[in-house]
This record gives C-alpha cells, structure tokens and sequence, in this order.
C-alpha cells in the first residue's frame, strides 16, 4: 500500500475543496459532520473520469452496465447473486428509496423508521407526502422485535398501505443488523403485509473482525423487499451521483412500475467513477477500512483520556461515530455547545432523532489523526 488515502498528519484542512463540509462553517471550524471523507481520491476513479471528459463521454448514463458492475462487485464481496434484469439505475440511494416508498404507499401513508437513523430518512419522508411512524433502535443499537412488530401493527391498523425504509448498516450508530435480525424483520413486514426498502449505502465500510454485512435480499422471507446501493460512501463519491434500485424475486413487478424517467437522473460520468471504484478501486477500499480502523482505536483512547464521561460503542461499520454526551450535561445538542465554544463541528443528535438523539453527536472519523486528535482536543475545551 502506498501513502495514506486520508492524507497528511498536519491539522491544515483541504481549504482547496468547496463542497459543502468545507464552506459551510467559518475557516476556524473542523468540520467533522457530513458523511463525506477526507480521503485522496481513488486512482481508478480519477483515470476513469478524466479519460471520459477527455475523449467527450459525457452524454447519459446506461444503467445495464452499471448493474453488472454491481453485481461484479456484490459476488465478490458479498457472494450476493444480483439479478440485474431485476434491477433500475436511479439518480442517487435517497431519491431512488424515495420514489420506492411513492410507489409502495399511498398518499399521507405510514413509512416506519427506526431512530437514531440518518436524518434524511425524515426530510425525504415528508417530501413526498407520507406519514413517519417511529420503530426505535432498543438501547444498544439493534432492531427491536417487539418495538417494530407494534410500529408494523398500528401503521396497517386502518389497512393502509405502509412501507418499512431500512438502514443496513445503520447511521449513525454503525450497527451491523445480523443476518437473524434481517430475518426477523422480514417475517414481521410479512405478517403485517409492510413492504421494506433497504438503504444499504455504507455496506462496503464494515471492518474486519466484527459482523459480516448482509444484504437484506438474501435474508429469507425478503422476496417482496428492495435493496438501494452505491459506492459513493465507500469511495467518497458524493458528487458524482448514481445508485441502482434491486427487487426481490416476489417485487419485480412494482419495479417494473417505476417509470423509465427515473433513470434520467443517473450522472454518466458518476456511473463511470462508480464503476472504476467496483471493479479498479477495491485495494483503495481495504487500505481506506484499515486507516478507519486506527482511527477507531485512536479516537477511543482520547475519549478515554480527555472525555471519560462521553460513552461510545465501537462502531461495527460507516465512518461515523455516535457518541453518548449525556453526561457532559450540554443539554440535548452537545453539536451546539462544540461548534459555539470548541470551534468543531459535529453532526447534531436530536437531527437522528427528535427522541433518541438527544444529547447524542455524530463524528466523521475519516479524517488524519491529527485532526481526530484536535478535535478531541477541542470538545475536551468545552467541559474541562
């Protein structure tokens, strides 16, 4: 392996960048809050993109070679069979599960989600009309037989059409669902007839030695569900936007209900860097989850040193860490008092969940060491 992919040991930020991590808070600030990486770009990735724009290949994206690599990539890593003729390029993981949801619910109708979960999942909910009813995560993280069977049971209650939107793996918690977990999940959405899509965005950042991810389609009872995936997050992709929509063997004919438009928005040149980074960039990929994994253990012993209070469980997947500030006594955003009086930012608890995020804040460890050092430093300020 070759320098580090996320970069220098110094705290000086990427200042050259103008995405929206790095201009959305005064140059004092370490942004340490949207899920988006400090990271070198991938090689495959940039020798992919700059040839396209070179030779003029910048028309529309074709989504049947974007499924195949995909399902390349899926084979490999997860020996997960995708049938590609069962599948839909769409613009992006968010907009793609959201036109899903459209199709499975009606109007005003009930989508569960299970909080603490990436906050979009509420902003896309409410945009396209539905009705949010909250199955939270049980107190170390994982799905809640009980608290989902009882969310499923009041939103068909009046016998709507309600639908179940997954994150696996979760954000922000980092939670791997088991296969069991998944399982269970699919017999509970089975008896209570709620259709599951699966938002599976940050599958390829599951570090070694902990649980295996499972894509939700291979878990048994799971034909009537879908699955969104993209790269993006596993290779910092953000700005060059595809994803590809999957049924189960028993909703292919919902799919096949999604209108041809839906495609449109699928960047070409974003599907050539996804692509390059499936099939070119998976070494990038393993030596990125290894420098994940040191800054894992660093951030551990800092919080053990400087933040004894803050309570953190190793997360099992993504970047992200959620940490517990609870105790810090910082009121229910401790994002709030780090930004105004430690000049960090960090994601805000309560945006994961107006309940279960209280007094919670989410860190993006993908970043040097040095700046996962300073911002330690930094928050340590704040209640020293």
């Amino acid at each position: 392996m070759g320098a580090p992919v996320l970069g220098s040991s110094d705290v000086q930020l990427r200042r050259d960048r103008t995405s929206v991590k790095w201009v959305a808070f005064a140059p004092d600030v370490l942004p340490l809050w949207v899920a988006e990486m400090d990271a070198d770009p991938c090689p495959a990735v940039v020798d992919a993109v700059t040839a396209a724009v070179r030779r003029g290949d910048t028309g529309y994206a074709w989504g049947p070679r974007y499924a195949a690599a995909v399902a390349r990539y899926a084979s490999a890593t997860w020996g997960w069979e995708v049938d590609t003729s069962a599948a839909m390029i769409v613009p992006d993981v968010m907009i793609g599960a959201a036109e899903l949801l459209r199709l499975l619910t009606d109007e005003g109708g009930p989508v569960i989600v299970s909080p603490p979960v990436y906050d979009a999942f509420f902003g896309f909910v409410e945009a396209i009309g539905r009705r949010r009813v909250d199955a939270p995560l049980d107190a170390t993280g994982r799905l809640d037989p009980e608290v989902l069977g009882s969310a499923f049971a009041a939103a068909t209650a009046r016998g709507e059409r309600a639908a179940y939107l997954l994150c696996n793996p979760q954000n922000p918690t980092g939670t791997v669902h088991s296969t069991k977990e998944l399982a269970t999940l699919a017999a509970l959405a089975e008896e209570h007839g709620v259709r599951v899509v699966a938002d599976e965005i940050h599958a390829p950042i599951v570090y070694a030695g902990g649980p295996a991810f499972t894509p939700y389609l291979t878990v048994p009872g799971a034909e009537r569900a879908f699955s969104v995936f993209s790269p993006s997050k596993g290779w910092n992709l953000a700005g060059l936007k595809s994803g590809l929509a999957m049924a189960g063997p028993g909703a292919v004919d919902d799919l096949r209900r999604l209108h041809e438009v839906h495609t449109h928005g699928s960047s070409h040149v974003g599907s050539i860097a996804h692509i390059a980074a499936m099939d070119d960039g998976r070494e990038w990929l393993a030596q990125l989850l290894s420098e994940l994994d040191r800054n894992r253990a660093l951030l551990g012993r800092l919080l053990a040193e400087h933040l004894p209070m803050v309570r953190w469980r190793p997360q099992d997947a993504t970047f992200l860490a959620w940490l517990d500030c609870r105790e810090l006594g910082l009121g229910d955003d401790p994002a709030a008092a780090f930004h105004a009086r430690g000049r960090v930012a960090l994601g805000s608890g309560p945006t994961y969940g107006p309940v279960d995020g209280k007094g919670y804040a989410r860190l993006n460890l993908a970043t040097s060491p040095a700046i996962v050092t300073e911002a330690v430093r930094r928050m340590a300020s704040v209640v020293g």
